[in-house]
This record gives structure tokens, sequence and C-alpha cells, in this order.
């Protein structure tokens, strides 16, 4: 059997400003531009299919159209647009979704084929948020309409980041189960988020049957390809991405790679006011705050079934995103990346050897530890990021 070509995939990543200046995801980075991303997400970061999740802006389609009209980028046959560079780029859009059922919003991704789908649902979506200009916009319509909507379009339908407690559809939406809102048949995939792995959601009995995907959620071009995964397919496109996360015809994600949990801004149930772990407390013993946001961690040990039989998945792989090393500041990992290329080659490729001709000998045995989750890492938590020790 042929082995089919493998692919560094990164499905989240936001635009800060249109072409104009204008601002689509207003907490973004200026810098965030379609042409930077599609430069740094290649050059710098290795990757090879990026999704931007912000394409239904019509400043952003119209950027898009620009680029294929002037021969910089191409629509490809099944799906997803090229650019002369090589890198592809998947048509998404984040939603913000409120149920009456669910203490509070969340969030979901969809992504489409072509920019006439993407034009489509974004003139469905005018009619139902109040600044189509704008990221992750509120739709004033019901879960199961959306669902359709996309469906109906050949999309992609997956929930955002979904164990955190702002946003995520277990962290802050429904009770159990995603059957309060959705249609499981519907789903294509989970976005893990920042705080969880594979190991620690392959408790849940009714994701047995749906991928895992981990995604930077970049706001800014330096958090592009902090999490993302490795998958096989024939050709990077839309429908073999399609193939891919329901492990079809040979198609398949081969690893997802991600911070270590404890990384994550909300690892572990912690208060607001002074980020002191608490457990089960709630009041802070330290500052006395009744402020306090449950962890993943501890919001996964309710969700998870001690009876259920662990499903069979990707290797789930721990690195430690090259600015979380310590001494290593920004003029070092510019050598790094003049020397190597790029990330992927210096998190995944490089020996010990290689790296300490470029760097300090604890950075580049920090870096190598990394690839094998053996560095000391203190645990964040409500909002604030856990740290390598």
């Amino acid at each position: 059997m042929i082995r089919l070509p493998q692919y560094f995939v990164d499905l989240h990543i936001h635009i800060g400003r249109t072409k104009s200046g204008k601002p689509v995801k207003i907490t973004a980075s200026k810098s965030l531009t379609l042409t930077n991303i599609v430069d740094y997400s290649n050059r710098v970061k290795g990757l090879n299919i990026v999704g931007i999740i912000d394409s239904h802006s019509p400043e952003v389609i119209e950027e898009l159209r620009g680029c294929i009209h002037k021969g910089e980028a191409k629509e490809l046959t099944g799906g997803g647009i090229q650019f002369s560079n090589g890198l592809v780029l998947i048509l998404g859009s984040e939603l913000e979704i409120y149920h009456e059922s669910c203490d509070g919003p969340f969030h979901v991704l969809t992504y489409f084929p072509t920019i006439e789908a993407m034009v489509t649902f974004s003139e469905w979506l005018s009619e139902r948020v109040t600044n189509i200009t704008l990221s992750t916009q509120r739709v004033y319509e019901n879960s199961d309409s959306i669902q359709l909507k996309v469906k109906d379009l050949d999309g992609i339908f997956i929930p955002a980041h979904a164990f955190t407690p702002h946003k995520g559809i277990y962290g802050k939406g429904v009770q159990k189960s995603l059957t309060e809102v959705f249609q499981l048949s519907d789903i294509d995939a989970i976005e893990l988020g920042l705080s969880s792995d594979t190991n620690l959601v392959n408790g849940i009995a009714e994701l047995s049957n749906i991928s895992f995907v981990s995604n930077s959620d970049a706001h800014s071009l330096e958090k592009i390809g902090r999490e993302y995964q490795l998958v096989q397919m024939e050709e990077p496109s839309f429908n073999e991405l399609v193939l891919a996360l329901h492990y079809k015809k040979g198609r398949m994600i081969v690893k997802n790679f991600g911070l270590h949990p404890r990384l994550g801004k909300y690892y572990h149930t912690s208060c607001e006011q002074c980020f002191t772990h608490v457990g089960e407390q709630t009041v802070c013993p330290k500052c006395s705050s009744s402020k306090i946001t449950k962890g993943v961690f501890e919001r996964l040990e309710e969700l998870n079934d001690p009876n259920h039989k662990k499903v069979n998945r990707p290797p789930y792989v721990h690195q430690v995103p090259l600015e979380f090393i310590p001494k290593l500041g920004p003029k070092t990992l510019m050598k790094l990346r003049d020397y190597f290329g790029n990330e992927m080659n210096i998190i995944h490729h490089t020996s010990l050897s290689q790296l300490k001709e470029v760097v300090s000998e604890p950075v580049a045995k920090a870096i190598v530890l990394s690839r094998t989750g053996e560095l000391s890492i203190s645990a964040g938590g409500a909002g604030k990021y856990g740290k390598v020790e």
C-alpha cells in the first residue's frame, strides 16, 4: 500500500485586521493580517494547512478574491485556497451560540469548501448577528438551525476549545451531553483546547466516534502553530480534510501536538484574584475572594465515565512552544529560525548537538526535553498560563 503524504495543520487562526486596517478580531494583534498569516504560517512556522476562522467577514472575502484575481492564490478543485508559497487555506468562521438550557454562550468552528459557500453562509449569518464584519459574533438563531445550515453547505462543524470554562461547550454550555444542544452525528470533531489533551478527554463516552483536533486559537503571529495536528491525506484540500476527520480511505489524523495541559490558562480550579489553586473550595484560602474559575482538569473529572473503555486514538504529543522555554528570548529564537529554517524543524527534527551549535546547552537541553514531556511545569488556572520551572 502506498503511504499517503502527511501535512501539518492548524485550523484556528484569527484575522486581526483587514487589508484596509479595519478590525476583525478586536483582541487580536494588528499584525495578524491575511498576508502576514499566509507568509508566517509557512515560512516561519512550517505549517502546510491553516484555517482562518474569520473568513465570513466581507472584507476578508474580498481580499481573498483579490489574491485569486492577481494570481497569488487559486481555489482547489477539492476545496480550499492554495497560495503561491504552497500554503492551503481552509475558509472558516467561529460563532458564538447561546442556548436556553446552557449556563452561558459557547463557541463553535465552521468551515466551508469554497468562497461561494462562504459567501452564502456570510449572507445568511449577516441577518442573525449584530456586526458581520467582526469575529466570533453572537448568532441569534437556535443551535439546530445553525448546525443544519452548515451541513446544507457541505461544511465542517466543530465545537471550539470545548472544555474551557469560558465559551467552551462542556465548560460553559451543556450540563453533561452535547445532545442537549446538537446532533452528535453532524459534529465532525471536537477541538480540545489548550488546557486538555486526548488522555484527559478520552473517558467521555459520547465522544468515542468523534475525532479530536488540536489548534492554536492564534491571536498573534507568534501563537500560530502552538497546537496543531499531523494529517495524512492524498493532497492538502478541504475534501481530503473531511475524509481525514472521519478516518476514511486511509486518510487520518496521525498525531496531535499541543501544549502540556498544565501550561494552559485554565488547567486547575483557581482564584481569579490571586490565581491560587483552590481545589473544591468556594472561597480562596489566600485572599478570601469568592471569584473562582473551575479548571478543565476538575471539569473533566465530572464528565469522564470511569467504566467507559477508552478509544484507541492517535498519540497526543506534548510540546512546549519555544517562547515558553526559559532563557530563550526573541533574539535567540530568531537565530534558531534563521539557522534551521522554521519551527517544525526546530521542534521535531534537530538533535541536541545541532541545537548546541546555535544556543546554550541549557536551552538546547530544554528544547529536547520538551519533546518527551520531561520538563517541570507549574500549572495554570483562572486565565493565567502555566510555566516551565
